[in-house]
């Protein structure tokens, strides 16, 4: 195990894109995994598509978009450590995080071939989403950014977004749930109104 994170800390300062890419890879699929098997306990119907959209999120699009974003957080300087834990973690919070919801969501919908769902999607994923974001990262990016060494806080955070990926996998499936119940009562009122 020791040789094994030698080598990934060693791939991290050689290859910090490749390797955040294929952890947030891994990592978005293992919390679909757990999200779906020990959460929704669906043993059998595995859901196989959803966790390969959930792996392709992770590494084509969260995996380089953050490793970018810490790499700029990493280059601001500032005055005291105390002021760069605080400027960072709200940069990150409150600059990175609204929009990185909206674009979970609104990705989930196009990889599933439902573009028309991405803005019913976000309407009821997004609140809930944020406000349960800011309550597990704020604490974690202020001891990301406070004790941990820049090359190894996408790992920090990759590990605590296991977790998070697990909750994501069930939001969405939750938001488009309830974005389609709405659409079918949409389309029931309009049957409705139509005069016989």
């Amino acid at each position: 195990m020791a040789s094994f994170l030698r080598a990934y800390n060693a791939l991290l300062l050689r290859r910090p894109m490749a390797a955040q890419c294929g952890t947030a890879a891994l990592l978005f699929g293992a919390g679909d995994v757990i999200a779906q098997q020990a959460v929704e306990r669906r043993g059998r119907e595995h859901d196989f598509a959803r966790t390969a959209r959930l792996t392709f999120y992770g590494g084509a699009v969260f995996g380089p978009a953050i490793t970018k974003w810490f790499q700029f957080l990493n280059r601001i300087q500032f005055k005291s450590p105390t002021k760069a834990v605080v400027y960072r973690v709200w940069l990150d919070q409150c600059v990175l995080t609204p929009g990185a919801v909206v674009v979970f969501f609104g990705s989930m919908a196009l990889l599933e071939g439902k573009p028309k769902e991405a803005i019913p999607r976000i309407g009821a994923g997004y609140v809930p989403t944020l406000l349960r974001n800011w309550a597990v990262f704020v604490p974690a990016q202020v001891i990301n950014f406070s004790i941990v060494p820049p090359h190894l806080r996408f790992v920090f955070v990759s590990v605590v977004s296991l977790f998070w990926n697990t909750y994501l996998s069930v939001a969405n499936s939750m938001a488009t749930n309830l974005a389609e119940s709405v659409k079918h009562e949409k389309l029931d009122k309009k049957i409705e109104e139509v005069p016989v």
